[in-house]
């Protein structure tokens, strides 16, 4: 079969690979019909996030159809059914998944020995994505194994396009679990760094949760446009400051609640705090650019909660420690939780209320991915997110 392949820094190939088989009884097979390249993917194509090998199938946001079963799925799935796959693979049975938790399974990580190195405990396996969370191929492919496909799966109801319920696989439970972990309140200013698609999936859940006013921050006049479609004022930190302009919106006070819709490559808008994450990344002396973290905790009001769905891989430097605890701020993070939201996102779009293709910019097929992965990354040609069909 075909699939986008990982062969080093900034190097994805389309090639073709062995067909995947069942290895467990919990195991499906799915047809890929749809998947799509997500900014996570990013950090794998800049070769940010370490534990990748060479060979590695990329792609953990996808859905398809069920073409075999292994023999202890017990009719949790059948042959011809659509379903999502949740980019967190869960057994539905360790002590985590019971809490719902589901990303930190405790069984799903086939690599869990050096996930415990990394981060004191494993967490759950990811579609293709780092050895440290079990080296799964992942989907940007015309077929995939589901390892505890009874459990790791969403059902398509009868009606809906792949395009309006593919994310459901990752950036749209993702942006609503970061508003959902942020307490929303009806008098609550939202600031959200980041209008990629994580960050408009944010916006448009925080405005469905009720914020009083959401207001998203990015340098990207395309993003920012499609920011302020979806209800949010917005910030460009390329021409003005984003300290100054939040202090003006919330009457000197800061937002009760901000999101880091970003992550561990962030820019900064000061070229001097930029300069200095860059040249301790390239000696080795920290992973992470903290830039969003840092102006949360210096702008968000006190007493307030940071939400990050961003995702950080290893070590950050310069976090002020002293105003995030004097000021009382609550941070939650974490990979999504996948299942825990779906069965009301589902009907939220069927009732509706969102329809999440309005993310996609781009379309292909997988022969056309290498490029696209310098498109989206590049940020080239208005490109937001890119959809491909094998």
């Amino acid at each position: 079969m075909k699939a986008l392949v990982w062969h080093g820094t900034q190097d994805i190939r389309c090639e073709s690979v062995p067909d995947p088989r069942i290895e467990d009884d919990r195991d499906a097979i799915i047809k890929v019909t749809s998947c799509a390249i997500c900014g996570s993917d990013l950090h794998l194509y800049d070769h940010f996030m370490p534990g990748m090998e060479k060979g590695d199938v990329m792609g953990h946001e996808f859905m398809g159809e069920v073409v075999e079963t292994g023999k202890g799925i017990n009719g949790a799935l059948r042959k011809g059914e659509r379903v999502v796959i949740p980019f967190t693979i869960i057994c539905g049975e360790c002590d985590q998944c019971k809490r719902g938790f589901f990303s930190v399974c405790e069984r799903s990580n086939r690599n869990k020995h050096l996930a415990a190195k990394a981060f004191g405990h494993t967490t759950a396996g990811l579609f293709g994505y780092t050895h440290l969370t079990g080296g799964y191929q992942g989907g940007q492919a015309e077929y995939v194994r589901v390892p505890f496909a009874d459990k790791t799966h969403i059902k398509v109801p009868d009606g809906l396009s792949d395009e309006q319920v593919l994310f459901l696989g990752d950036i749209f439970p993702t942006g609503w679990q970061a508003a959902v972990q942020a307490d929303i309140q009806p008098t609550d200013t939202v600031a959200i760094w980041g209008a990629g698609p994580v960050g408009q999936m944010a916006i448009r859940s925080a405005i469905l949760l009720g914020a009083k006013q959401v207001v998203c921050i990015d340098r990207v006049p395309e993003r920012l446009e499609m920011a302020r479609a979806g209800g949010a004022i917005t910030i460009d930190n390329a021409t003005e400051s984003t300290v100054e302009r939040l202090n003006q919106l919330t009457a000197g006070k800061g937002p009760e609640k901000c999101i880091d819709a970003v992550g561990m490559e962030a820019h900064a808008p000061r070229a001097l705090e930029h300069a200095y994450d860059r040249v301790k990344q390239a000696m080795m002396l920290e992973s992470d650019r903290a830039t969003v973290l840092r102006e949360m905790i210096y702008v968000c009001r006190p007493a307030g909660i940071l939400s990050v769905p961003g995702v950080y891989g290893g070590l950050v430097d310069k976090i002020p420690m002293g105003a995030l605890m004097n000021k009382g701020l609550t941070l939650r993070t974490g990979q999504t939780h996948v299942n825990r939201w779906t069965d009301d996102l589902v009907q939220r779009i069927a009732n509706g209320q969102i329809d999440p293709s309005f993310v996609i910019t781009h379309r292909g097929h997988l022969e056309d991915g290498p490029e696209l992965y310098k498109t989206f990354r590049d940020k080239k040609d208005n490109c937001i997110k890119v959809v491909l069909r094998p």
